[in-house]
């Protein structure tokens, strides 16, 4: 049972201490580059505070974006602004975020988010915190996969095995944490590779956050996984 209003207030603990975490920083690191390829740390700034509006959205049933190219070019526009600046804007965007969460809905509702995407309202909230949490990590500021919260931890890697279930373009694993824990993904009649390490490790891979190189794999190769 999924509940949002835990999942809200993780999203602000989580939004905190990035908020914090990003205050150290100054104007010139906020140029320097990302951890995401071709994006800058403002740009990971811009994104954040334009999700939380964007997710607003989609709770009040609206378009999550106005289109692709309006989204890249919002968070572009915003990317070169101050540090004084940006951690304003995350910290009002997020306080108009937990507003809508605390509007009386719906929550078994369906909405639609980016490119036709469904899902239950419920889950909104956790998708935000999964924005914030991996979005800090993105940062390279010393957050670290290790110093994530271990219930989100968890259900992130539940969350991407369900979402790779069944996905055409992966071959059917087992995730295998190393206290014996597993979950299925990609094809289930097919033969599973069974991929275990660490949390951190298997979250850094399913998430495109890390090569996989620490993992260990049996029955087979390490394979791709495509794009979130």
């Amino acid at each position: 049972m999924i509940d949002h209003a835990h999942d809200l207030e993780s999203v602000r603990g989580a939004t905190e201490r990035l908020l914090t975490a990003a205050a150290g920083m100054d104007n010139a690191s906020v140029t320097e580059s990302s951890r995401l390829p071709g994006w800058s740390r403002g740009h990971v700034l811009a994104h954040l505070s334009r999700n939380a509006d964007a997710v607003v959205n989609v709770l009040r049933g609206q378009p999550m974006y106005a289109s692709a190219d309006v989204r890249d070019a919002d968070i572009e526009r915003d990317a070169a602004r101050p540090l004084d600046v940006q951690l304003a804007d995350l910290r009002d965007s997020a306080a108009r975020f937990q507003e809508a969460g605390a509007e009386p809905a719906d929550w078994s509702r369906t909405v639609e988010l980016r490119n036709g995407v469904t899902d239950s309202a419920s889950r909104v909230p956790f998708r935000r915190w999964v924005e914030v949490e991996l979005h800090h990590v993105d940062l390279g500021i010393g957050y670290e996969l290790e110093d994530l919260p271990e219930e989100f931890t968890q259900r992130e890697i539940d969350f991407l095995t369900e979402r790779f279930r069944g996905h055409p373009g992966v071959p059917a694993l087992l995730i295998e944490e190393d206290d014996g824990r597993r979950s299925p993904t990609g094809r289930p009649e097919e033969a599973a590779l069974i991929v275990s390490g660490r949390r951190a490790d298997l979250l850094g891979w399913l998430a495109g956050r890390r090569d996989g190189s620490l993992l260990r794999v049996h029955g087979g190769t390490l394979p791709s996984l495509p794009p979130l």
